[in-house]
Formats: structure tokens, C-alpha cells, sequence
């Protein structure tokens, strides 16, 4: 994994490069370089996991008279099978890394490469001859990609921190900006940067950039299909699915490990790895985090009926791996909040942020590169708003059914019919679906879920995943997150996925064998947070010290009289997901007003 940048048609000099290379180099520790000419420049900074002495990069490419130069971010898992095809159309490669196949691919097919990738990406190519710039991203958008029109130019990113080191970028946040963090965030509208003229490229989407226009096109999305396989082939292809793709994001030159919450998800891809590597005489190292006191404080609830702690025990023992465990302390978590916000550029989800960000930089001490339970419970129907008749049934994004009381945060002068705003994102994506004439109205709705969790949602998680891990050098991978899987799953009958009435039932039966009874079948928990009451001690001090300023640049898009009420709010439903309560809410306050100084952010 890496970090890619680039610039067409704008004009730089070397502190400008210096500037966004030095933005750059959390994501890529290992190595830099830079492409330059007149007209534009490839930046790129590299975490080498495949291939460490042949995947340099800007790379380039002379084939059949024209001149192709890549900066890529990501790893594709079907590499030798397109190089094998390129092979036989004459195409001769000087290393092993999946760059190389890429960029070798886009020259042979041009943009209809994406069709054969298997991977998680985020790409550029300047194609010196047409002197067009194409830009690229993975179907599911496990990797990021944002841009910027600055005058007649185009500035592209893996974050928005290295567009906002240009000098001339605007930090602005206007009333748009305002209403999603207030009314949709953590999660953002897709294709949105949240400041004012950045934007990001949507998940299964491509752009073009040449003479001065950026033309944006999608190749992907799910397509139903009629399911006519019965329920023994459906859970032979189930198997099939999740087995190879958890095997095919095993490919590194270096040792990698898991993620492991005792969880059915997490628990499954160490599973299937442990088995894979001690067939190679290898043993599986295993990561697992906690939280000091949470043995005398955790309480179970609807959406955490139980710690892991037990869980994560029996799977050690179950697959014998080198397991580590990080434990961290409600003020650790306070502690990195800062460090998360900048990490993401944006505010996120509070201490889910921070603890993930603290995790990281322990598995990073032991590996390089590491995979995750990540997107299940979207695809195969895990989350408590699959299964509740009555949350389902809500006509509004499931995670977030709080509109009433997040439109007392936004000021009058950004006041928007917050009703309106949230349905017409939430109708954008209804209306998007693609759904077979015919199909049952529950049949119908659960696709819509699948849509609207895959599209928001999960989207949130990914950008955490993502801005967490490489914050810290670390390649996270997400075997779930196969294309195949979802294309696939989108057209099996909810009926199904259910089996049994259980969430993910489905899954469980295709993977039986794999895990021991108890993990297989225990009930979903979410990722773990803290329960000691000194966090919320903690970031109830801060919000007090915030409300002491009279300069507090919240104050801006927040009245210091909603704050104070949020001290003591009765939560009815999380502000987001299933974990944010009022805590998390607090804190996630605090990382607006961290957010608006420290980048600098005019409000219009």
C-alpha cells in the first residue's frame, strides 16, 4: 500500500513537492519518488509489501509507440492471472508487482482493465502522448481517492491533507459542509471531501482528465439477478467465495497478520489463514484490543451482549497462533483523539477512532501488512437494522434515526429543513438501486439495505480502516470486501442470508468446520469500546474547557448552549452506528473544534 498524488496543468516547484511528499510519507515509509514534466507531476511514497525491490514508483511504460507513467495505490489478488494473459499477447515484465501488471493492463485495454482487477485501488496514469490523465477506483472503495479543480488544473490525492499542503488550496466549509457534519456525520455524501471544492471518487467509479475537463463515469454497481441455485450450492459457493478470497489476500513478501475480536468475521479469516499458513509449517500471529477496567464495568446491552475477551481465548487456543494483545486506558483514548481527527482530515468516530489508531501502531511494531473482518455484516445481513422489522421499516439511514435531535446543533444561519436534506440523500441511493420487476416488497427492501449500508456505511468504516492503519504504516486488508462476494450475495434471497432466523446464518452454515461451535454461532458483537466511566469523565473536562473560551472556533456552526446541553442529553438511539452514545458524541464535538483550528477552516 501506498500513497499517490499528482497535479495536471497547475504549477509547482520542489518546496511545493517537498510539502505534499512530507503529507505523504505515513502511508508510504518505505520509499518516494516523483514523475515530472511540463505539464503536470506524479508524486508517490510506497509501504513495500509485494515485490520490495521491482515496484518502484512513478512508474513507466513505452508499448507500441505510446508512453504511460503510473502512481498507484493498493493490491490486486488476481495479478498472476492477468499477467499470464498479458504474457501471451507479447507483454514482458521485469518484476513481480502488481503495479507493473496495471500499468501494463491500462496500455493493452485502456480503461477496460478495471473489469478484470480483483483488488483494492486507487490509481492515476498519465498517458504522455494523449497528455490525458486517467484516474481509478476499487469497486468497493476500500482505497481513497480525492481531487480538486484548481483554476484550469486538476489536483489529485489518496487524502485531502496532501491537496490542502498546495498553498493555494482553500480550507473552506460552507453550508453544505456544515449540514453533513451535523446531520449525516461521521458519514459524509458520497463523493463529497466535506470542504468546500474537494471531492473524492466514488467507489467503483473512473475519470478522465484532458484539455482542461474531467469527465466522470461509473463501471460498476450491483446488478440483481435471479437466484436460482439451491440452498446446498448456495452455501458451497458461499464457501468457495469467502475461502478463496481470504487466501488470495494472504499474497505478501512479507509476514502478515490478523485482526481477532472472537467474533464470527474476524474469527473466520484467522481460521482459514492459520490453516493456510500451517500447511507452509508457519504459525498465524494474531492482534486483539481491549480496554483497561472493562472487566468491571462492561455492561451487556442490545447492540454488545458480550465482551470478547473469552472469545478471543478459545480461539487462540483453537488455532494455536502467536496472539498479542493491546490494552489501552481511557486516557490513551483521549490522548490520540487529536491524532485520529488529523489522521482521517475529518472528525470521525470518536474513541472507535482513536482505539483503532492506538491498535495499529502495536500490530505495526509486529507487521507490515494484516487482514480484517471488515464488511460482512453489510453484505451477508449482520447489523441489528437487517433483522428489526421495525427499524427496517423506517423510512431514513438505520444507523442514525435521530434527525430531530441533531437539527438542534446547526446554528440559524446554517439551518436547513434537516429533514429534507437527510431524505434526499437517503432517496438518491433508494432510487439508484438496481432491483428485478417483480420482486417481493421485503425482498426489495432488504436490497435497498444492502445498498444503503454498502454506499454510506460501510463507507464510514472503510475510511477509518484505512486513514487508521496507514496512519501508522499499516496495510489492512479486507478479504469480505471481494467484489465477488457482494455481486453474488446481492441476489441471494433474504430468506437465505437468515437461515434459521440468525444473522448471517448463511455464512455460518457455509463456514461450519472452520470455527468451534461456540464462536461459530455467537451472537454478533460489535467492534469493542470502552466502558470505563473515566472516559466519559474525561471528555466531559474537555467540552467544560471548550465552553470556558469565548474563541472557540465550534462556535462558529455550534451555539455554546447546545454544547452544554449535550453534557447531560438523554440518548434515545446513538448519534451514529450502534456505539456513539453520549460520550462518543461529546467527543466527537471536541474533534469538530480540534478539526476547524487545526487545519485552519474558514466557515462562509
Amino acid at each position: 500500500m501506498c500513497a499517490i498524488a499528482g497535479m495536471i496543468g497547475i504549477p509547482f516547484n520542489g518546496q511545493i513537492l517537498d510539502k505534499m511528499r512530507g503529507s505523504m510519507q505515513h502511508r508510504g515509509p518505505d520509499g518516494s519518488g516523483s514523475y515530472m514534466e511540463k505539464n503536470g507531476c506524479l508524486l508517490h511514497t510506497r509501504l513495500a509489501i509485494v515485490d520490495p525491490d521491482g515496484g518502484g514508483q512513478p512508474m513507466s511504460l513505452q508499448w507500441e509507440n505510446r508512453s504511460y507513467v503510473i502512481t498507484y495505490n493498493g493490491e490486486i489478488y488476481n495479478t498472476e492471472d492477468i499477467r499470464k494473459e498479458l504474457i501471451l499477447l507479447g507483454h514482458t515484465f521485469f518484476g513481480h508487482s502488481d503495479t507493473e501488471v496495471v500499468l501494463h493492463g491500462y496500455a493493452q485495454w485502456g480503461d477496460e482493465v478495471l473489469d478484470k482487477l480483483n483488488g483494492i485501488f486507487a490509481f492515476g496514469i498519465w498517458d504522455k502522448d494523449e497528455e490525458s490523465l486517467f484516474l481509478a477506483r476499487d469497486r468497493m472503495g476500500v482505497k481513497p481517492l480525492f481531487y480538486t479543480k484548481y483554476g484550469r488544473g486538476l489536483l489529485f490525492a489518496s487524502e485531502i491533507k496532501t491537496l490542502l499542503a498546495y498553498p493555494d488550496i482553500p480550507r473552506e466549509l460552507d453550508r453544505d459542509g456544515v449540514a453533513q457534519l451535523l446531520l449525516l456525520g461521521p458519514g459524509r455524501v458520497p463523493g463529497s471531501g466535506v470542504f468546500k471544492g474537494i471531492e473524492e471518487l466514488k467507489p467503483g467509479y473512473c475519470a478522465r482528465f484532458s484539455k482542461e475537463k474531467l469527465f466522470v463515469w461509473q463501471y460498476w454497481k450491483l446488478k440483481d439477478r435471479e437466484h436460482t441455485e439451491s440452498f446446498s450450492d448456495t452455501l458451497e459457493r458461499v464457501r468457495y467465495l469467502v475461502t478463496d478470497a481470504i487466501q488470495r489476500q494472504m499474497v505478501s513478501d512479507v509476514p502478515f497478520g490478523t485482526f481477532l475480536s472472537g467474533g464470527l468475521d474476524s474469527s473466520l479469516i484467522s481460521s482459514v489463514c492459520a490453516e493456510t499458513l500451517g500447511k507452509r509449517g508457519e504459525q498465524l500471529a494474531t492482534f486483539s484490543v481491549d480496554y483497561l477496567h472493562n472487566d468491571q464495568y462492561f455492561v451487556p446491552g442490545k447492540f454488545q451482549p458480550n465482551s470478547d475477551n473469552s472469545y478471543i481465548d478459545q480461539m487462540q487456543f483453537y488455532l494455536e497462533t502467536e496472539h498479542h494483545r493491546t490494552v489501552l486506558s481511557a486516557e490513551e483514548l483521549v490522548g490520540a483523539m487529536e491524532a485520529a481527527t488529523i489522521a482521517r482530515d475529518l472528525p470521525g468516530m470518536a474513541d472507535v477512532d482513536s482505539s483503532l489508531l492506538l491498535f495499529c501502531r502495536q500490530i505495526r511494531k509486529e507487521r507490515k501488512m494484516a487482514l480484517s473482518g471488515e464488511c460482512a455484516d453489510e453484505i451477508f445481513g449482520g447489523y441489528p437494522w437487517y433483522r428489526d422489522p421495525e427499524v427496517r421499516g423506517y423510512n431514513g439511514f438505520p444507523w442514525a434515526q435521530n434527525t430531530a435531535f441533531r437539527k438542534e446543533f446547526l446554528l440559524p444561519e446554517y439551518a436547513v429543513d434537516a429533514e429534507e436534506f437527510v431524505m434526499d440523500q437517503y432517496n438518491s441511493t433508494i432510487s439508484a438501486c438496481d432491483i428485478l420487476p417483480g420482486t417481493t416488497p421485503l425482498e426489495r427492501r432488504m436490497k435497498e439495505m444492502v445498498n444503503l449500508n454498502l454506499t454510506w456505511f460501510m463507507q464510514t468504516l472503510l475510511d477509518r480502516k484505512d486513514r487508521m492503519s496507514m496512519a501508522c504504516g499499516l496495510e489492512v486488508r479486507v478479504p469480505f470486501c471481494d467484489y465477488r462476494i457482494a455481486e453474488y450475495l446481492y441476489g441471494v434471497p433474504w430468506e437465505m442470508k437468515d437461515h434459521n432466523g440468525r444473522e448471517k446464518g448463511l455464512l455460518r452454515n457455509a463456514m461450519e468446520g472452520y470455527l468451534p461451535q461456540q464462536i461459530l454461532w455467537r451472537k454478533k458483537s460489535p467492534y469493542p469500546k470502552t466502558h470505563d466511566p473515566r472516559y466519559q469523565d474525561l471528555v466531559s473536562q474537555q467540552l467544560k474547557g471548550i465552553l470556558e473560551r469565548k474563541d472557540a472556533p465550534i462556535y462558529g456552526i455550534i451555539s455554546k448552549e447546545t454544547l452544554m446541553n449535550l453534557l447531560t442529553a438523554d440518548f434515545n438511539w446513538p448519534w451514529y452506528g450502534q456505539l456513539m452514545q453520549r460520550p462518543q458524541t461529546i467527543c466527537y464535538m471536541l474533534q469538530i473544534n480540534f478539526w476547524l483550528e487545526h487545519y485552519r477552516i474558514n466557515i462562509l
